[in-house]
């Protein structure tokens, strides 16, 4: 059984308010400087803050005593619908009807429109299902555009009680008679860690990690910069320790071919030296396209685990490798992660995991 408790703008204001307790478990409303609305979920081992009416991000996480979204240069989020005018948030879900950067050939805006939308409603939601009892926040957009789009975006994040991981999905239904184009992808950030490594359900070969040559043109690169392109299309491996002596200015975009367990599951660890993990879990069945974004300059450090339907070329790129989906007329598009923090035990069982999907493959 759920409880849902709607929310209204109205009732966010500078001064952060308690809004729900259920054991642990607590909700508490706010209002940034900037004017963001902004709802803060607890539990006794973390924390998210989320954007009720900003495209539903989550602006920030803390879970097991650390932060672990990206460095940006930004302090709190912006009132702006554009990509990169308020970019510094732990996750941006991106589409649905185009995503990644635009090409010379389109015209759409970087990451589509979801990012950051204008919610229409937002609602608080608790009860119980399998995982236990949960804490979470829901709510709808519709884009409309006559004679072209119709379609509602509704996610929902729940946070357990006594989980150091915490659920994310997205339905996205189309309300036309006809089909939609239909490309998603769940821009997660993590804080890289210096001496950290990664550990993933992706052979590791040029074939399943590709490294993408392409530089877009807003970006000016850093010395050494397309030499170290080459050297990890070569070997891609070289990226999964994360050394900080290595170029990612202004980024690395590699593409990823993810296996699933027996289960369902693809699975990316970034394991920290002290034996800790952080966790992203995904479909491949839903989302079978797997980008690695990394950034690490003196301004920003993200480390990006984004699984998605396509890779990032932009609309004209991507419809052209056969990547862009249709969705039919009243059909809807569902995904689901797992995200979180492991401690030390249970991240050397996840990737003893991953290592038996990888053995399975030879």
């Amino acid at each position: 059984m759920q409880t849902t408790v709607h929310l209204t703008s109205e009732q966010f204001t500078p001064r952060e308010t308690l809004l729900c307790e259920q054991g642990e478990l607590t909700a508490s409303i706010f209002r940034y400087p900037s004017g963001v609305c902004a709802l803060r979920l607890k539990n006794s081992l973390g924390e998210l803050v989320l954007l009720p009416y900003q495209g539903q991000q989550i602006w920030d996480a803390s879970m097991c005593g650390r932060r672990l979204t990206m460095k940006s240069m930004f302090d709190q989020p912006l009132p702006a619908r554009d990509f990169l005018s308020t970019y510094g948030a732990f996750l941006l879900h991106c589409g649905a009807t185009v995503m990644g950067s635009p090409g010379p050939d389109d015209t759409h805006p970087l990451h589509g429109e979801l990012p950051n939308a204008p919610y229409q409603c937002a609602a608080l939601v608790f009860g119980t299902d399998g995982k236990g009892d949960y804490i979470g926040l829901t709510g709808t957009y519709r884009h409309t555009i006559a004679f072209n789009y119709n379609y509602t975006a509704t996610p929902l994040v729940k946070l357990y009680a006594g989980s150091s991981i915490f659920t994310v999905a997205m339905t996205v239904h189309n309300q036309k008679a006809s089909p939609m184009p239909l490309m998603f992808l769940e821009h997660v950030n993590f804080l890289p860690v210096n001496g950290g490594r990664m550990a993933q359900t992706v052979i590791c070969n040029p074939e399943n990690m590709r490294v993408r040559a392409n530089i877009p043109s807003f970006m000016e690169v850093a010395p050494g910069y397309r030499e170290f392109v080459k050297l990890l299309q070569e070997h891609p491996e070289r990226h999964l320790v994360l050394d900080p002596g290595l170029v990612y200015d202004p980024e690395m975009v590699l593409y990823l071919n993810y296996l699933a367990d027996e289960n369902g599951w693809a699975h990316t660890l970034q394991v920290h030296p002290d034996g800790s993990a952080d966790l992203l879990r995904h479909h491949p069945e839903q989302l079978n396209h797997g980008v690695r974004w990394i950034c690490r300059t003196a301004d920003q450090q993200a480390l990006g685990i984004e699984p998605c339907t396509a890779e990032v070329e932009g609309f004209t790129a991507e419809k052209q490798k056969g990547n862009v989906r249709s969705l039919p007329g009243g059909a809807t598009f569902t995904t689901e992660l797992e995200i979180g923090v492991l401690i030390t035990e249970d991240a050397r069982r996840e990737e003893m995991l991953i290592e038996q999907v990888l053995r399975s493959q030879k």
